[in-house]
């Protein structure tokens, strides 16, 4: 059986094994994606260190879990937005102004709706965590 979205496989990976308690999640399949969001993440304070292990069927991570994720998950479709439109995305997907944030893609990365919205930018939304 394939993966259909392995962000989204992740990022759902990360969230329950979080809310259980546990202290490290075993990331597979890795993508230059995934290492984005992680990185994000790690920047956030929403995850520890992750660290990259290359094997024979292309490698895994292992990903130290601090027990400060509330929710999260992908955006599908991936909605196009403005610069001035972050407020209405986040009123959607975000359970309060401020708490948690919104995963950017844009013609010069992955970033947060924070970063965007200083730089004037704006791109795919691609996940949202909190």
């Amino acid at each position: 059986m394939s993966l259909n979205d392995p962000l989204a496989n992740t990022l759902s990976k990360i969230v329950s094994l979080d809310k259980q308690g546990k202290k490290e999640a075993v990331i597979f399949p890795v993508s230059k994606s995934i290492k984005n969001v992680l990185t994000l993440l790690k920047d956030n304070n929403y995850i520890g260190e992750f660290n990259e292990t290359a094997d024979a069927k292309g490698g895994f991570l292992s990903v130290n879990l601090l027990g400060k994720i509330n929710g999260g998950g992908v955006i599908k479709p991936r909605f196009n937005v403005k610069n001035n439109d972050y407020e209405k995305f986040e009123k959607r997907f975000l359970p309060a102004f401020g708490f948690g944030f919104l995963v950017v893609s844009t013609n010069q990365g992955m970033m947060t709706q924070e970063e965007a919205i200083k730089r004037k930018l704006g791109g795919k939304l691609i996940a949202f965590i909190y």
